[in-house]
């Protein structure tokens, strides 16, 4: 059936981990398969069971301690080191799984990893060169349409990491079970930036407003970016998301082409 594989990605806080460990209960609910990867060398503590882990290459407090690093030096420090021991250490983790495995892969939340980093692309390429088909799953905490210029934000990180990682892309809001009115998040599934954009307006100073018209210009002509609202108290909502994930990948449409050849095959031979 083929070799699949979801790239977790967006801001930290956003509930990436969260996702991942819903996402792995609701699949083994309906009887679906998923090994979950850490890929954040900073990561202490998991709800899900780690399939393979980037800490046993580096871990962030390792390189801080003998580089004398800070947080943030030291975590793009860990994941260039990454990037330049994907045959060593990705290359030999893969050789344990094959066709028909899923692999979900649980990725830092410093937003420039996505945005102008070059890993997270190296990363994508070498799985797809590996013959894994891929989708990024990019994260955002639904506290960010509570503030049009926090929304705006988000919305342009998710285009960038779109364009830098030149994957088939699923935008999620996610924890919207947190939310008393659930009706608010209506208008930021297929968000129109130029209305925003004319409401931020409204309280920034003259010199910004061309800005915000590029801006809302820039988002709406690609109109690349709609989101998915995820709930993951709600199984529907889950199976949504999956369903759309699913499609973007093509999962299962081998199976379903050789369940109808073999119903073709039938029909023919009954005749």
């Amino acid at each position: 059936m083929g070799k699949f594989a979801q790239l977790v990605v967006g801001p930290a806080g956003c509930g990436k981990s969260t996702y991942c460990d819903h996402l792995r209960q609701h699949c083994e609910a309906v009887g679906r398969t998923v090994h979950t990867v850490n890929l954040d060398p900073a990561a202490e503590d998991f709800a899900y069971p780690v399939s393979f882990d980037v800490r046993d290459l580096i871990s962030l407090q390792d390189a801080m301690d003998e580089l004398k690093l800070g947080p943030n030096g030291g975590l793009l420090y860990c994941m260039e080191y990454l990037e330049d021991n994907l045959d060593d250490w990705l290359g030999e983790e893969l050789e344990s799984y094959g066709e028909d495995d899923y692999l979900v892969f649980d990725c830092p939340g410093q937003i420039e990893l996505y945005s102008h980093s070059t890993v997270f692309r190296s990363f994508s390429k070498y799985l797809k060169n590996a013959g894994w088909a891929m989708c990024a799953v990019y994260c955002l905490d639904v506290n960010f349409v509570t503030d049009i210029p926090k929304f705006i934000a988000g919305v342009l990180q998710a285009t960038a990491a779109m364009v830098q990682l030149e994957l088939p892309h699923v935008n999620v809001l996610t924890k919207v079970d947190l939310m008393d009115d659930k009706k608010q998040i209506e208008p930021y599934i297929y968000p129109e930036t130029k209305p925003m954009v004319a409401e931020l307006s409204q309280s920034t100073g003259p010199a910004f407003q061309r800005l915000n018209m590029l801006m809302a210009d820039l988002l709406d002509e690609y109109s690349m970016v709609s989101f998915l609202p995820l709930d993951i108290t709600d199984e529907d909502s889950i199976q949504e998301l999956l369903i759309h994930i699913d499609h973007a990948l093509q999962y299962g449409e081998d199976l379903e082409v050789n369940t109808r050849k073999m119903d073709q095959e039938m029909e023919a031979h009954d005749e």
